[in-house]
């Protein structure tokens, strides 16, 4: 019977922008005031188009969409990012980075299709103007979305899953501000 190292790995330290903690507050500050204008943003976008009935349109409904995956996005990441500089502390443990991991790629493979999605929206509105309102339909639409969704979440658990499987007993620093699957 063949001996192994069976340690668990409770936590990861994340590298972030800097090392320097004097620069800490200088990047502070910057990087809180983008994530809350990002925030308002596209808040305001999600917020405009679903005051104005004229912008119930599918063109619109991504845009929607993508908004709020950019939401989702910066908000799985930037608040741990936020944290570890305001604490000094840049530990992330296991779990929070599969975790992370997980919504990241969730997020990225959705805003990929979406994109598609969108692309396709005006590819039938070019070509196809008469026949526009017959193939974009609002439960097509709502189906574009849920499948480009089941994409991501699908995507995202294979590789979480594949994540689990790695043994990591030397490589505890990951040189990023958040866990990534390619930085493994």
């Amino acid at each position: 019977m063949e001996s192994r190292n069976d340690t668990a790995i409770s936590e990861f330290l994340l590298q972030g922008l800097t090392e320097d903690p004097a620069l800490q507050p200088l990047i502070f500050s910057p990087f809180l005031s983008m994530y809350m204008i990002t925030i308002l943003g596209n808040l305001l976008i999600i917020l405009d188009i679903s005051s104005d009935p004229h912008l119930h349109t599918p063109m619109y409904f991504f845009l929607y969409s993508l908004s709020f995956n950019d939401i989702c996005f910066i908000t799985s990441t930037i608040p741990k990012m936020l944290l570890n500089i305001q604490t000094q502390d840049q530990s992330i443990t296991y779990t929070g980075c599969l975790s992370q991991v997980c919504f990241v790629i969730v997020f990225v493979v959705l805003v990929n299709f979406l994109l598609a999605v969108m692309a396709y929206d005006h590819y039938v509105t070019i070509c196809h103007p008469l026949s526009y309102t017959t193939f974009m339909t609002p439960i097509v639409c709502v189906l574009l979305l849920l499948i480009s969704l089941s994409i991501g979440i699908v995507d995202a658990l294979f590789n979480t899953l594949m994540l689990l499987r790695l043994s990591f007993c030397t490589a505890l620093v990951i040189p990023a501000f958040f866990c990534e699957h390619g930085l493994f």
